[in-house]
């Protein structure tokens, strides 16, 4: 009996534990999921903002290497499908600012206003 009596007072100690833990955790929990959408937001967001689809270094589809890799270049955003890009795009940085000016101007020439 007197086991029975332990075993209930550790039960009984252990699940107040728990659950104080888990009311303590439960507002972290939900404000870490409120900061990961602001930031699928956030790259929703400037991925419609970029001229180009693919990446200025190799041409492949941005995130076709898992997420993509962005920097600014002299003031200007510059999206590559991955981090390996960045050292061919250190080669050459004038090549692939041209190429990204120019997708730029396509763009804006498609936005024609009425």
């Amino acid at each position: 009996m007197q086991v029975q009596t332990q075993t209930m007072k550790l039960l009984s100690k252990l699940t107040a534990a728990l659950l104080t833990a888990t009311f303590l955790a439960a507002p972290f929990a939900a404000f870490a999921a409120d900061a990961s959408k602001d930031k699928a937001d956030n790259k929703k967001t400037d991925k419609s903002k970029y001229p180009l689809k693919t990446c200025v270094v190799s041409d492949e589809k941005l995130d076709s290497m898992g997420e993509h890799y962005v920097f600014t270049y002299e003031g200007k955003e510059v999206q590559l499908c991955c981090k390996s890009c960045k050292k061919d795009f250190d080669k050459n940085p004038k090549k692939f600012v041209k190429k990204l000016n120019d997708a730029e101007k396509k763009a804006n020439k498609n936005k024609k206003t009425y």
